[in-house]
């Protein structure tokens, strides 16, 4: 496409070589409604083959094992039967001349007992954090969590490097460690819903120890430049995070100790409320991150083509990834090079079963 536009300008670093600089978010959408938590022929192949002009598609997020899981109809990449699915997932995507990455998942103690045959979910500390867990039976409180012992944190990491090497056997191009938005890693990482006394809490390096003992599980089964790990620093309010002083200086930490190592991206959300009243909280994470690492930096959360455009413009990220954009419009980075209007999303078919409001979406004439 012959286009001026940032969002649709090529990017290549690292080897990881994109079309284009659009990105599609990782997305719960709820549609592995069948005994094996797998993905569909002819659902969810279609759905993102329909996307594959994205520079980049990040998968809804999967879970890594029986226990990672806290949402109902969420597929899974642990069992030979979500293998076979996904593959032809990747098929598709490739024959539509995409690439694709899988979000891989444990949402930690944002689940509940009825995914667990009745046990507990497990969490870095024995902390409720009063939200709610989407079942099969609709909106439950959540409970309060096992506290993981030393055990659990090593099934766990063992979990994520097979979960990983299934993805490589898939047929992916890269993971994403999903690493935020008040899941398992992100309650590790925060004083408030990690209150260890081992090795695992305590210290900002303590506390982002199990996330790195992770990734370098994974990157003994897929090359480094092919993970990336997605953060959200300035949470607050949601899932029962809450930032304390230390919470910045954690990412801070975090972020800067991945520059050792030879990362696809970083994805970082700006934050998903309004956080200039929030004491500790960085509200222009782009602008606080850019400077701190080297690698690619991927961003995310409300933007639209011409914010996409203008944070691309001011080299403060690399890459845009869109979400809500991205399910009523399959065809968003034409949009973008014709400017045509962009089609309303149907919030009501977002967690639904079936085609409609996720593979019916027309392409723009």
């Amino acid at each position: 496409m012959e286009n001026e536009q940032p969002l649709l300008q090529p990017y290549s670093k690292n080897g990881l070589s994109l079309k284009n600089r659009v990105v599609m978010a990782p997305m719960t959408r709820s549609r592995a409604d069948n005994p094996e938590n797998a993905p569909q022929e002819g659902l969810h192949d279609i759905y993102y083959a329909q996307r594959a002009s994205a520079g980049l598609i990040i998968t809804e997020g999967s879970q890594v094992s029986k226990d990672a899981v806290g949402y109902v109809n969420t597929p899974g990449i642990y069992s030979e039967a979500q293998v076979e699915g996904w593959k032809k997932v990747t098929q598709s995507v490739h024959n539509s001349g995409g690439k694709i990455f899988i979000q891989l998942w444990h949402v930690g103690r944002m689940s509940h007992p009825d995914f667990h045959d009745g046990n507990l979910p497990l969490a870095p500390s024995a902390i409720n954090p009063n939200s709610k867990s989407y079942t099969p039976e609709g909106f439950k409180e959540t409970v309060t969590p096992k506290e993981m012992t030393i055990e659990d944190i090593k099934k766990t990491i063992s979990d994520f490097k097979n979960a990983a090497e299934n993805a490589m056997k898939a047929g992916f191009d890269g993971v994403e460690i999903h690493s935020s938005n008040g899941y398992l890693f992100h309650q590790f990482f925060n004083g408030t819903s990690n209150k260890r006394s081992d090795g695992y809490g305590g210290s900002i390096e303590n506390r982002a120890r199990f996330f790195f003992e992770v990734l370098d599980a994974i990157k003994q089964v897929v090359p480094e430049n092919k993970i990336g790990a997605r953060f959200n620093p300035s949470l607050h309010g949601t899932f029962g995070m809450k930032m304390d002083a230390e919470t910045i200086p954690t990412f801070d930490y975090i972020i800067s100790k991945l520059n050792n190592y030879n990362l696809a991206y970083i994805h970082l959300s700006e934050p998903f409320t309004d956080v200039s009243n929030v004491e500790f909280a960085v509200s222009n994470i782009a602008e606080h991150y850019r400077p701190i690492y080297n690698g690619t930096l991927m961003i995310n959360t409300n933007f639209d083509q011409k914010k996409g455009n203008a944070i691309l413009e001011n080299g403060l990220a690399d890459l845009v990834a869109f979400g809500k954009p991205y399910i009523s419009n399959p065809d968003l980075v034409e949009r973008f090079d014709k400017n045509k209007p962009m089609a309303e999303w149907d919030e009501d078919t977002f967690y639904t079963t079936g085609k409609k409001g996720y593979t019916d979406y027309p392409k723009v004439e």
